[in-house]
């Protein structure tokens, strides 16, 4: 007589084989981000080494590889610089403020447009890297969870004051204000940032810079203009310079500020340029 599987017992079996489908695949999905890690790694180390001044011959006889093996692995593959931004996921905080006025008299939560038009420019670079991301709207008073990984924090301390205290970390920059308003301070050189724009001048300065976590575990990184187009310019400036921020930089603490000229017509970012050294921080 064939044997009949109690009808009690067919849903226990979806549900366990359900989960060891959801494990394999967790598994699957844990092994290919470290692949993917690894070949990026693999990528950085030949592009030293040829940086370095060894031939592709010399590395392929030294690694037992032939020479277009190692032509291909230099050209396919992971962008190095992914590292830059984390290893999986990317969360992006935004500093939010509280729209009032509105017809049901509840306030809503919302980021400035060019905010957020920053945090969809970082999005479309992230998805070049093979990252997907997200964005996080921090209401107000700006209490932002900082001890996670895979971190981008947008927006000034005006917004997220509790940002402000880890950038007290920070030996060489700061934010900070006064009865003007908010500026920037190199505090190496003792030269204030104040942003142009506050005198109707197409210019903002912004904050670029890896901040450590408060439970001492990793950093997230920092991009935040004294106002709204000087972020969109931060933005900006890590999109066209990321190769060669990512290898001075690596994932070390660091900080610089930017200069960002926008068109006040539209308030897009025309160009950015560098108006500090990149600092590296003591012990990072």
């Amino acid at each position: 007589m064939e044997h009949e599987v109690p009808k009690a017992s067919v849903p226990d079996l979806r549900t366990k084989l359900l989960e060891r489908a959801q494990s394999i695949n967790e598994r699957i999905d844990d092994h290919q981000t470290a692949i993917a890690e690894l070949s990026a790694e693999r990528r950085e180390c030949l592009e030293e080494l040829i940086a370095a001044g060894m031939t592709q011959i010399q590395i392929a006889n030294a690694l037992g590889m032939s020479r277009g093996r190692i032509s291909q692995l230099m050209s396919a593959g992971v962008r190095p610089e992914r590292a830059f931004f984390g290893t999986g996921k990317v969360t992006v905080a935004i500093g939010g403020k509280l729209e009032t006025g509105r017809a049901d008299g509840k306030p809503l939560v919302v980021a400035s447009g060019e905010a957020f038009g920053a945090y969809e420019r970082l999005a479309d670079l992230l998805r070049t890297l093979g990252l997907d991301s997200e964005s996080e709207i921090v209401p107000p008073p700006g209490l932002l969870q900082l001890n996670r990984p895979n971190l981008v924090v947008l927006t000034s301390p005006r917004l997220l004051p509790f940002v402000g205290q880890v950038l007290d970390s920070d030996p060489h920059l700061a934010f900070t204000s006064d009865d003007r308003g908010w500026y920037l301070v190199d505090k190496t050189t003792n030269t204030e940032y104040r942003s142009p724009s506050d005198g109707g001048e197409p210019v903002d300065y912004a904050y670029l810079g890896r901040l450590p976590r408060p439970d001492g575990k990793g950093t997230f990184l920092y991009l935040a203009g004294i106002h709204a187009p000087g972020t969109a310019g931060a933005v900006h400036h890590v999109e066209t310079h990321l190769p060669e921020l990512y290898r001075d930089v690596k994932n070390r603490r660091w900080s610089m500020i930017v200069a960002t000229r926008f068109d006040p017509a539209t308030r897009k970012t025309v160009d950015t340029s560098a108006v500090t050294p990149t600092y590296r921080h003591d012990n990072a």
